[in-house]
């Protein structure tokens, strides 16, 4: 029996050693496929950051080629506002002018020329200072060439007088 005890043994050994191997290799791999898992997910997780990022220089270039666009044409609205005020602006050629201003609003150049507002240097370039005792703070009191908007970007300061307090 003990032939057998000592076979039994070095089967049970053996099947122990061949068990603990399975498990070693099971743990390799497990530990591979955790470590090649969290690399995919990096992968992944760059990839979408790298696709907002893409998008969000695309949508920035594309603003800034209209902005561009719409800043070359200020000096046809200036003209078209001239002729406007001056009368001048009748006819066929007044339909033109309507268009091109249209166009312009439907692209998003805003325009803005607001007398009595605080004076801004963000949005205002002082062109005549003059004082009076009217105002309590410095105010655009006229406007001699208004300013423009795309979207948040001021393409252009409105060009104002203002007047500071006494």
């Amino acid at each position: 029996m003990s032939e057998e005890n000592s076979t039994a043994s070095d089967s049970q050994t053996q099947l122990s050693d061949a068990v603990d191997e399975a498990l070693s290799e099971a743990t390799a791999v497990v530990d591979e496929v955790t470590s090649l898992t969290a690399d995919l997910q990096r992968v992944q997780a760059e990839y979408a950051n790298y696709r907002k990022r893409v998008d969000r220089d695309r949508a920035s270039a594309a603003e800034y080629s209209v902005a561009a666009v719409l800043s070359e044409l200020l000096p046809v609205l200036d003209d078209l506002d001239r002729a406007e005020q001056h009368g001048e602006l009748t006819g066929g050629f007044k339909a033109v002018a309507d268009r091109i201003t249209a166009i312009t609003e439907k692209l998003g150049l805003q325009k803005f020329a607001d007398v009595g507002v605080v004076f801004d240097p963000a949005i205002h370039e002082a062109l005549v200072h003059n004082t009076s005792a009217d105002v309590t703070q410095t105010t655009a009191t006229e406007i001699l060439q208004p300013g423009y908007k795309y979207k948040e970007r001021v393409i252009r300061p409105a060009r104002v007088a203002v007047t500071d307090p006494a």
